[in-house]
């Protein structure tokens, strides 16, 4: 060995090995020893790669997001798994398909929490974990908290009978994330999820001026804006050099391709094709022109933080790509089955593998994504598909659990037991017919979809009876066209026609009775209604086919409630609570029980109980009206009537045609001979209710009124 000793030999050897190894993606010292990278994880809801600029589009600027790319590796074709938010979200976080975790659209399922979260192995390596959310579909009851020390979605009040999700403004999640760094000591993960570009498209001004005539695009442009400011904090804080950063959408949006207007029925490239930027400490910038997926994304973080990997992960590391190297051929799987599970139309199911894309169905497709990637030019017809259907069930037999659906549908032990001591019985959704033809193939099918998006966009442009007329007849010719009766339902309950939006869901329940959303919104408006014992009957049967909805068990509580049944309903919002700590409905519903409880037994720690509760529901939604109201009230028994006061104006600045306060304000101001004051409160209350009012309650308020007009 010459001068050279066997040690420094030994050293050489290594350092020529690593450079030879490493090749692009890192040299020697600038690659961040073990542990000491942070990891932030963005993901941007219903965002098309064709309009961020770094991909080529022409529609919009992204300075910011262009930068990110600029500085990190960008995959030209990465795709989803699901065009819908949850379960996508569900396979980026656990590295596994849907096949495997069972979650298959936003609607029917929970991740169970038996499966490893991304959180939760980084966690277990002593990471910080946060995660800050933008709106309801990724709510914590639906089980993606594993592993996150907190989980932000404090976004407010979402209710079944609400058609556009819950969400807050991307400026509000970076400034939460922020201050969530702000405290950070040691390493972190951080995810944070953007929704804005989801559809109805509202971006703020100057954006919604800029691109009035394509709202969209002005979403994608505002969030670039206010992602700048959270790449920027990095950079002031000096944790940018040390931060992985990977951004990524949940799956993009048809915009009309396809006849599509939104997303979550078909599963053609328009929403399956996502962007993929990696930015990482010591990785030199590219572009990556080969097929990648979500479920990369995992093994990909721990590669490049030089941890191990779970064996549970599916997707590939797609550090070899980042060096310039083929990662082995594989089969893409991904599928689209709201309208499977929640209307039993056909499935869609299907892979990518290379630039081959089979879509298989009653009706199949083949496109070639090389020459047609916005697969205008199916061949199907002229091609033998024996093997992408035998490779396609292969692959689903490979990423399907042992024991199928029914197994990934059963509670855990502590879910069952307790479902057990409370007197339900859960069991699983009953299974969709097994053989579908032509007649059920989503694309013969579009018609009445696109019907029923005609009809919601005549409804919000306030062209209610056109609305309810379109809803009608597809529901005459469809009887499993679950959306059609709780949109015609919630357009007779917004008219104040309750007893006609009962009959309605009662339609869809005896029509389509294994469906859990017509069921629980069934069992909810029976609630509004005033016919608790029906309710309760229909809700538990609900509860029955899926447990894990806090809706269905709040209003449960509240039957149970306005039944006198302070037990059960107790019982009812505490399992709530046990699925949605976050829930501000329940909390407030809970105050009221509380209450309700104080003024039969005069007990002081129920009142305690009831304060306390109404004052989390308003630190949950700060734009609550009604926890407002019910604090309100009860420090208005508790003698503090300036606090009273105080409340229910707050709640009437929230919701101005709020009856319960307005009555309230008068009532309180005649009390303290304020006249003037109470007749403006109670004159408002007139205006807005004295015609659905019964007439001893008119006579009340006119009396009332009269007593606000008496000269002392």
């Amino acid at each position: 060995m010459g001068k050279y000793s066997r040690s420094v030999w030994r050293h050489l050897i290594i350092f020529f090995l690593g450079i030879w190894i490493c090749g692009g993606i890192a040299v020697g010292d600038n690659r961040p020893k073990k542990n000491q990278t942070n990891i932030l994880l963005i993901t941007i809801d219903t965002l098309r790669p064709d309009r961020l600029s770094c991909y080529g589009g022409g529609f919009v600027k992204t300075p910011q997001i262009d930068k990110l790319a600029a500085r990190g590796v960008l995959f030209a074709r990465a795709y989803a798994h699901n065009p819908e938010t949850l379960p996508s979200h569900a396979n980026i976080l656990l590295g596994v398909t849907a096949l495997t975790h069972g979650v298959h659209d936003n609607v029917n399922f929970v991740v169970r929490p038996e499966f490893l979260n991304l959180a939760k192995w980084l966690k277990d390596r002593r990471y910080s974990t946060g995660a800050v959310i933008g709106a309801f579909p990724l709510d914590s009851r639906f089980g993606l908290t594993q592993g996150f020390d907190i989980y932000e979605d404090n976004y407010g009040v979402q209710g079944s009978q609400q058609f556009v999700y819950a969400e807050r403004k991307a400026e509000v999640v970076v400034v939460r994330a922020c201050g969530w760094l702000e405290n950070q000591k040691g390493p972190w993960f951080l995810w944070v999820h953007c929704f804005d570009p989801h559809q109805p498209y509202d971006p703020p001004e100057p954006f919604r001026t800029q691109y009035r005539k394509d709202r969209y695009s002005g979403e994608v442009a505002y969030v670039d804006e206010e992602l700048g400011k959270l790449f920027d904090y990095l950079k002031e804080k000096n944790l940018d050099e040390k931060t992985l950063i990977i951004l990524t959408a949940d799956h993009g949006e048809s915009l009309g391709e396809h006849g599509e207007v939104t997303h979550g029925y078909f599963a053609y490239n328009s929403t399956l094709w996502v962007p993929l930027v990696i930015k990482a400490p010591g990785v030199k910038p590219g572009r990556i022109e080969q097929e990648v997926c979500h479920i990369d994304i995992f093994p990909t973080v721990c590669d490049l933080l030089g941890i191990d990997k779970p064996g549970s992960l599916q997707g590939f590391s797609l550090v070899p790509a980042m060096e310039g190297k083929a990662l082995p051929r594989r089969s893409i799987y991904f599928e689209s089955l709201m309208a499977y599970y929640s209307r039993g139309w056909a499935p869609l199911r299907g892979l990518i593998e290379g630039k081959k894309k089979y879509i298989d169905s009653p009706l199949p497709e083949l496109y070639d994504l090389d020459k047609d990637f916005s697969e205008n030019n199916n061949l199907a017809a002229g091609t033998k598909l024996d093997e992408f259907k035998r490779t396609l069930a292969e692959l689903i037999k490979k990423q399907s659990p042992p024991g199928g659906e029914a197994a990934r549908r059963t509670p855990d032990r502590e879910t069952r037991e307790k479902l057990q001591s409370l007197g339900y019985i859960s069991s699983p959704l009953a299974p969709p017919k097994k053989t579908f033809t032509a007649q059920d193939d989503l694309k013969t099918l579009l018609p009445y979809q696109s019907r029923w998006q005609q009809a919601t966009v005549l409804y919000q442009n306030g062209q209610a009876d056109d609305a309810i007329a379109m809803m009608k007849q597809i529901i005459a010719e469809r009887k499993d066209f679950d959306v059609a009766y709780t949109h015609l339902a919630n357009y007779y309950k917004e008219q104040r026609r309750i007893n006609e939006a009962v009959d309605i869901l009662r339609q869809g329940y005896e029509n389509n009775p294994a469906n859990f959303r017509i069921m629980e919104n069934y069992g909810i408006y029976l609630v509004e209604a005033g016919r608790y014992d029906e309710a309760i009957a229909v809700l538990r049967k609900g509860l029955g086919i899926i447990d894990y909805d806090p809706e269905a068990w709040n209003y449960l509580g509240v039957a149970y409630w306005n039944k006198g049944n302070y037990d059960e309903a107790q019982k009812a919002y505490e399992r709530a609570l046990a699925l949605d700590s976050n829930y501000p409905i329940v909390f407030n519903n809970f105050g009221s029980l509380y209450l309700s409880i104080f003024l039969k037994s005069q007990d002081a720690q129920m009142y305690s109980r009831a304060v306390e509760n109404f004052k989390r529901a308003v630190d949950l939604d700060p734009k609550y009206a009604s926890a407002y109201n019910g604090l309100g009230a009860a420090l208005k028994m508790g003698g503090d009537v300036d606090g009273a006061i105080e409340n229910w104006k707050k709640a009437v600045e929230l919701k101005p045609d709020f009856g319960f306060a307005l009555y309230n304000l008068g009532l309180a101001y005649l009390a303290k001979g304020d006249k003037p004051e109470a007749l403006d409160y109670f004159t408002r209350y007139k205006d807005k209710f004295y015609s659905s009012l019964p007439l001893p309650e008119r006579e009340k308020l006119d009396a009332l009124i009269q007593k606000c007009n008496e000269k002392e």
